[in-house]
Parts: C-alpha cells; sequence; structure tokens
C-alpha cells in the first residue's frame, strides 16, 4: 500500500516536471523579432538635367605670328623684350642695312641712266617725225627711233621695278610685330646671319582672346547631329567653361569658335575650337586645361544619388521602400549624371529609394527609413 502511493506521488511529480518544461519550451520559441534596419532614404526627383561632357584641351593664341627674316643679312639689335606685350608696328629687330643701302643706291641709278636713255629715245621721235613727213629720211628710220623709245620705256619701268624691291629688302631689314599680342623668346643671337631659310625669330601670340582646341569623338559628333539636323555645327551660343590644371574653374565662359573639317583618321575625333576671353593674360599658349559644355538637357528626368544604385554583370539595381516600409530589389537602366546624381529608368516619380544601408537590407525586409544626409557617415 505504501509502495502505491509512493508510486502515484512520483508520477505526479513527472507531470508536473513535463508541464513546466513545456511551458518553459514555449516561452523559448516565442523569441522577439529583431527590430528593423536604419537605412537613409532619398525620394525620388523628376526635373529637367542638363547633360555635361568634359574634353581634356589645350590652349594656342588666337593668331600665331611667326616671326622670320625676310632677307638675309646679319642681325644687330632686338628692340623687344622677351614675354612682352608688343603692340602691331612695334620693332622686334635689326638686321645690318648697309648692303640693303648699297643696293638701293645702285638700283636708282640704274634708273636714272634708263630714265635718260628713254628721253633721248623720245626726243628722237619727236625730231624724225616731220623729218619723215618731208621724205628727208626713211620711213625706217623713224620705226627704229619709236621701236627705241618703247624699248626705254620698258627699262625705265624695270628700273623703277628694281628700286621698289631694293626698297622693300631696305624696309625688311625693321622687323616688326604684325599683331598686337605677347612676344617670345628669341630663336636667335645677335650677330647671327639670318634669313628666309634660317627658321623663326620669334612668335607672337594674341592671348585675349585665347583659344581652346579640344576633340570630340565621332559618335558625339553624330548624336549631336540627330539632335540638331539642321545645326551645320555647333551653336555659335553654346558656352563652355574652363577647369584649369590645379582644378580652379576660369571665371569667364568660352564661346563656339569652330570643328574642324575632318575626322582624325588615327583617333576617330574631330577638333573643336573655343574662344575664351584672357584680359588678364592668366592663360597662355601651351597650357592644358578641361574643357566643359552643356549638350543636352534630359527632360523629366527622375533622379537618384548615384551612390545608392548596385552594378551586377553590367546591370544596375536599387532598393525602393514601400508604403508599410517593405524593401524591394529594382533592376533599373542608368542614363546621364548631373553631379552626384543619376538618371534612372525603371521607377517612378515619389519612389522612396534606399541610399545608406543597402548592404543590410534583403528583400521585402521591413526598415525603419530616415531622411538621407549626404555628409552623414554610412553605416
Amino acid at each position: 500500500m505504501v509502495d502505491l502511493k509512493r508510486g502515484r506521488k512520483v508520477g505526479v511529480i513527472f507531470a508536473g516536471m513535463l508541464v513546466t518544461g513545456f511551458i518553459g519550451g514555449c516561452g523559448k520559441s516565442a523569441v522577439q523579432a529583431p527590430p528593423p534596419v536604419d537605412v537613409q532614404v532619398v525620394t525620388v526627383e523628376q526635373r529637367d538635367v542638363p547633360v555635361t561632357r568634359e574634353w581634356v584641351g589645350s590652349l594656342d593664341g588666337s593668331v600665331n605670328a611667326q616671326i622670320r627674316a625676310q632677307v638675309t643679312g646679319y642681325l644687330i639689335k632686338q628692340n623687344y623684350q622677351e614675354g612682352s606685350v608688343v603692340a602691331k608696328g612695334d620693332p622686334l629687330f635689326e638686321i645690318d642695312t648697309r648692303p640693303f643701302e648699297s643696293a638701293l643706291a645702285q638700283a636708282n641709278g640704274q634708273l636714272a641712266q634708263a630714265q635718260a636713255q628713254a628721253d633721248k629715245a623720245e626726243l628722237d621721235v619727236k625730231r624724225y617725225t616731220p623729218l619723215a613727213q618731208s621724205k628727208a629720211i626713211s620711213e625706217e628710220e623713224l620705226d627704229d627711233a619709236v621701236q627705241a623709245g618703247l624699248a626705254g620705256k620698258a627699262q625705265v619701268a624695270s628700273a623703277q621695278a628694281a628700286v621698289d624691291q631694293a626698297k622693300l629688302n631696305l624696309a625688311f631689314t625693321h622687323i616688326v610685330s604684325p599683331i598686337d599680342g605677347i612676344a617670345g623668346l628669341v630663336q636667335a643671337q645677335i650677330g647671327d646671319l639670318v634669313g628666309p631659310a634660317t627658321g623663326v625669330l620669334t612668335t607672337v601670340s594674341t592671348v585675349d582672346p585665347i583659344k581652346a582646341y579640344f576633340p570630340i569623338s565621332e559618335q558625339a559628333y553624330l548624336e549631336f547631329r540627330r539632335r540638331e539636323p539642321d545645326a551645320p555645327s555647333i551653336p555659335k551660343g553654346t558656352q563652355f567653361q574652363l577647369v584649369l590644371s590645379d582644378g580652379t574653374l576660369y571665371p569667364a565662359a568660352g564661346e563656339f569658335f569652330a570643328i574642324d573639317r575632318q575626322v582624325d583618321n588615327n583617333t576617330g575625333t574631330l577638333r573643336v575650337a573655343a574662344l575664351f576671353p584672357n584680359p588678364k593674360g592668366l592663360l597662355r599658349p601651351g597650357q592644358f586645361a578641361r574643357v566643359r559644355a552643356v549638350v543636352n538637357v534630359v527632360k523629366g528626368a527622375l533622379l537618384v544619388p548615384t551612390r545608392a544604385l548596385t552594378e551586377l554583370q553590367g546591370s544596375y539595381q536599387l532598393i525602393t521602400i514601400d508604403a508599410a516600409n517593405h524593401a524591394h530589389l529594382v533592376t533599373v537602366k542608368v542614363g546621364e549624371s548631373s553631379g552626384a546624381l543619376s538618371v534612372v529608368e525603371g521607377i517612378h516619380p515619389g519612389d522612396r529609394v534606399v541610399v545608406e544601408g543597402t548592404q543590410k537590407v534583403k528583400e521585402d525586409a521591413v526598415v525603419n527609413p530616415l531622411p538621407y544626409s549626404a555628409t552623414a557617415p554610412a553605416k
């Protein structure tokens, strides 16, 4: 009897342990779900987006005059300071004038001799004419006098041309600047024998305005012509910006000047020139700079921060958040860029897009959307 009671007591205890264990197990299975992940989101905006292109360019004078000696002689004087601003007509060099003064004197002497012979021939014609009419001399003698007069006039003209050439050669000994601009370093020394075959003495460049040359691809040219089929070239009103080698933006805008007539077979590009005002002379020929311009405007574009996009095997994806704060992975097509923003297709105006925290979000996960701050550190 005692054993039976003890057995019942043990059974009750065991049953209690089972119930307690079941209740405890149920408590462990009811673990609370983790809180939603914090993400930073932006609302997709729609607006017109200017499409900007940038090219590497180089600067050159709007006019570059290569100064050469047009007569052969010894260089005896330099009349300008290298690297200084010169005006049209300012003297640059002088060549020894003595040989050319002598040549001019000789040419003048030959002109006087020819003129004297021509004058004599003219007097002979005047004297022979009445004699021929009275049959005192033959017609042949008069004809010879007339021909001699014509030859004398021709000799005078030839001698006068020689005098003019001698004067021109003498004038060429004084080499002046043909344009306003900056005169470069001298490529010859005083005492050198210079002439048309000796090369450039110096170069004078007009730098206000200054030209910026840059290449555009053949594809970019075709794209523009398809968009503007009636435009013969880049519109005159196109504004260009210049980014200098130190990263600063040149304050004055430039304008389109010209586009080359042909595509470079080696590079597949066309050379374009833009003009930039340069009143203070900051820009110099040979400088490298980046040329920037707005080439198109995308109407009604949908914009998201570029950092919100994830590239995967050539396609782009981003994460949108619905009204219930569920995340959804969306494949989009990426277009032009505008600063830190990119134009995308495949979403809608007003959609919320995850910018920060994309790596922590899975499809259909519940998130806690917070406003995106471009200066906030990534979480």
